[in-house]
């Protein structure tokens, strides 16, 4: 039996023939950019984090610069695949985080997301329920991934869009003086680089972390209320 496809996946289909039928690319420049898409991950991203804790000269470069940062670790935003195909948006900033003020990244139009640095988005990132409603409840939706912040830290929401996109540079953890650049890579996953988790010792990029149930801010006042 063959699964019901969605609307979204007919679109896709009839937007790439007809683009392969008009010239703008063959069906071999999608099947190796397709692979390439797949194949890519938050490596990158991580490694330039680990450097910017590192080395403040880096830092500076990232927060002021960040697509020329992104070359130092192997990322070119202007032909990410390395075989001619340029990013469909040129325009892409780092969030760094400080003790006081913590970055989460959402899009809250579709899914826009940086992919060439930090691979495809997680299917969480393009879902409704996570767009809407971090906007609204920011502190409540980063409780639900296990990320419960101090009063005193305020959480900003940014919101990515058609050409614009966004990482978030995390504050480096206590108790990891004295890593190295690999070692603090590993612990540096792409949740960290979206905003809704924070990077730990002991917890690195291979972890699952599960997220609890999402509780409508209104359902639970009502709950509060009738108990």
């Amino acid at each position: 039996m063959v699964d019901e496809i969605t609307d979204f996946e007919v679109l896709e289909i009839a937007l790439r023939e007809l683009c392969i039928e008009k010239g703008i690319f063959t069906a071999e420049e999608h099947r190796h950019f397709t692979e390439f898409a797949e194949q890519i991950g938050p490596t990158p991203a991580a490694r330039l984090v680990a450097r910017a804790w590192l080395d403040p000269t880096f830092r500076q470069l990232a927060v002021t610069d960040a697509m020329a940062a992104s070359r130092e670790v192997g990322v070119d935003w202007m032909e990410p695949t390395g075989f001619g195909t340029p990013s469909d948006f040129t325009a892409f900033e780092i969030l760094e985080d400080t003790p006081t003020l913590h970055h989460v990244i959402v899009c809250t139009l579709c899914s826009c997301y940086p992919r060439p640095i930090l691979g495809n988005s997680p299917e969480w990132y393009r879902t409704p329920n996570y767009r809407r409603r971090l906007v609204r409840w920011p502190r409540q939706v980063l409780a639900e991934f296990g990320l419960v912040l101090p009063e005193d830290i305020a959480v900003r929401v940014q919101d990515s869009n058609q050409k614009h996109r966004f990482m978030v540079m995390p504050v480096r953890p206590a108790g990891t003086e004295g890593w190295n650049e690999d070692r603090l890579a590993e612990i540096i996953t792409r949740d960290c680089l979206i905003g809704v988790a924070l990077p730990t010792p002991g917890v690195t990029t291979n972890v699952i972390t599960d997220t609890r149930p999402a509780i409508h801010p209104a359902s639970r006042a009502t709950a509060e209320d009738a108990s």
